[in-house]
C-alpha cells in the first residue's frame, strides 16, 4: 500500500552506488593504456611533483631576492666609497687652499719675519733652472748613494765576519775560513758569503740530527707496540686455555655428580625394601626411595630411560655450548692475529713512507743548496731602481 523507504535502505544504496563507481574507475584505469596506474598512486604522484615544484621556486625566488639585496647593498657601498673619495679630495684640496693662502714660505719661522719682502723677492733668483719640479743633479745623487750604500754593506759584511772571528777565537764556534780584509773584499764584490754556506751546513746538519731522531723515536714506538701485541697475544692464549680447562673440569665433576646420583637412585630401587637409611655404592647419601615403591618393572624402567635421556640431552646442549665457547675463542684469538698482523703492515708502510719522503727532503735540500750557489755565483749585490724609488719622492 505505502511505498515507505528506510534509512538503512538508503545508506545500502548509496554504499552500492559508491562501490559501483569505484569499480567503473578502476576498470578505466585498468584497460585504458594510456592511464594505466596498476600499483601505484597517480595523485599521490602528481601531488608530490606539484610539491617539488613549488619548493624549488620558492629555492629559486629566496636565491633571487638574496641576489638582489646583495646587488643593492654592493650598489650602495660603491656610492658611499665615492662619497668618501669625494669628499676627501675636496677636504685636501680646502687644505691646499688653506695653505698657499694662509701659509706662505716668508711667514714661517725661519725666514726673517721683520721683512718678508726679502725671501719674497729672491724666489725668482733661487728657482732652479729648467721646468718646475725637475731636479738636474738627480743622476750624480743617484751615483753618490749607490756608493755610500755599498760601503755601508761592505761595512755590514765586514763587522760580522769580525764578530765571527771573535766568537771563533772565544770557542763558542767551530774553526771555519779565515778571512781577512782582501778577501772579504773580493769576496763582497764577488756575492759570495761564506758564513751564508755555514749556516746553511748547520741547518742541513741539524735536519739530518731531528730525522735520526724521529726515525729513533718511530723505532722505539714500533717494538713497543710489538712487544705490547705479543704480550698481549699471549695473555689471551693463556687465558683462553684456562678457561677451557676450567670448563672441562667443571664437566668432568657435572658427568661425575650425574652419574652418582644415579648409581643412588639404582641403589635406592634395589634398598626399597628397607626402611633404614642406605649408603650408596660410592659412599654418598641417598635419597629415600619410598617414592619408587609399588611402581612395575616397565614403569621403573621407563623412568630410567627417561631420566637417561635428559642426561644425554643435558650433556649434547653442554658439549654444544663448549664447542661455541671454543670457537669463540678461537674467533677471538684470529681476530687478534689478524689485527696484529695489519698492525705490522701499517708500520711497514709508515716506515717506507717515512723513508720516501726524507729522500724527498734530502734532494729537495741538496737541490735548494746547488741553486743558492749558483744564484751567488750569478747574481751581485747592485740595488735596482725599485730601491732608489723611495728616495726624493716630495719637493719639500
Amino acid at each position: 500500500m505505502y511505498n515507505a523507504e528506510l534509512l538503512s535502505d538508503r545508506i545500502a544504496a548509496a554504499s552500492l552506488e559508491r562501490r559501483r563507481n569505484r569499480e567503473m574507475q578502476r576498470q578505466d584505469r585498468i584497460f585504458n593504456a594510456k592511464v594505466r596506474t596498476i600499483g601505484i598512486d597517480k595523485e599521490a604522484l602528481d601531488s608530490q611533483v606539484n610539491e617539488r615544484k613549488k619548493k624549488e621556486q620558492a629555492e629559486a625566488e629566496s636565491l633571487k631576492a638574496y641576489a638582489a639585496d646583495a646587488v643593492r647593498n654592493d650598489k650602495a657601498a660603491c656610492l658611499l666609497d665615492q662619497c668618501q673619495l669625494k669628499d676627501e679630495r675636496l677636504l685636501q684640496g680646502a687644505i691646499e687652499d688653506f695653505r698657499l693662502k694662509f701659509q706662505q714660505r716668508w711667514s714661517r719661522r725661519e725666514y726673517d719675519l721683520s721683512n718678508p719682502d726679502k725671501i719674497r723677492g729672491q724666489e725668482e733668483i733661487q728657482m732652479l733652472p729648467g721646468l718646475v719640479g725637475e731636479d738636474p743633479d738627480s743622476q750624480g745623487r743617484l751615483k753618490k748613494q749607490q756608493e755610500q750604500l755599498r760601503e755601508w754593506s761592505f761595512q755590514q759584511q765586514h763587522e760580522l765576519a769580525t764578530a765571527r772571528h771573535q766568537q771563533r777565537q772565544e770557542g763558542r764556534l767551530q774553526p771555519v775560513l779565515m778571512l781577512d780584509t782582501d778577501t772579504l773584499t773580493a769576496s763582497s764584490q764577488n756575492n759570495l758569503c761564506p758564513y751564508l754556506t755555514i749556516a746553511e751546513q748547520q741547518y742541513d746538519q741539524d735536519r739530518v740530527d731531528l730525522d735520526d731522531k724521529a726515525l729513533q723515536l718511530q723505532t722505539i714506538e714500533e717494538e713497543r707496540r710489538r712487544s705490547v701485541a705479543f704480550a698481549t697475544k699471549n695473555f689471551n692464549l693463556t687465558k683462553a686455555a684456562e678457561n677451557a680447562e676450567k670448563r672441562w673440569k667443571e664437566w668432568q665433576q657435572q658427568e661425575e655428580d650425574n652419574r652418582t646420583d644415579i648409581l643412588n637412585q639404582l641403589q635406592g630401587e634395589l634398598l626399597s625394601e628397607s626402611q633404614e637409611q642406605g649408603i650408596s655404592v660410592l659412599g654418598l647419601p641417598r635419597l629415600s626411595p619410598d617414592s619408587y615403591k609399588g611402581l612395575a618393572d616397565e614403569q621403573l624402567q621407563h623412568i630410567i630411560n627417561c631420566q637417561q635421556k635428559q642426561i644425554d640431552e643435558k650433556r649434547r646442549i653442554q658439549a654444544e655450548q663448549q664447542q661455541e665457547e671454543l670457537q669463540q675463542d678461537r674467533f677471538r684469538v684470529a681476530s687478534a692475529r689478524t689485527a696484529l698482523l695489519m698492525e705490522r703492515q701499517q708500520a711497514r708502510i709508515n716506515k717506507q713512507l717515512r723513508r720516501t719522503q726524507d729522500n724527498t727532503n734530502a734532494q729537495l735540500a741538496e737541490a735548494h743548496h746547488e741553486q743558492t750557489k749558483y744564484l751567488e755565483k750569478v747574481y751581485t749585490n747592485i740595488p735596482d731602481d725599485s730601491y732608489f724609488s723611495q728616495f726624493n719622492t716630495s719637493s719639500r
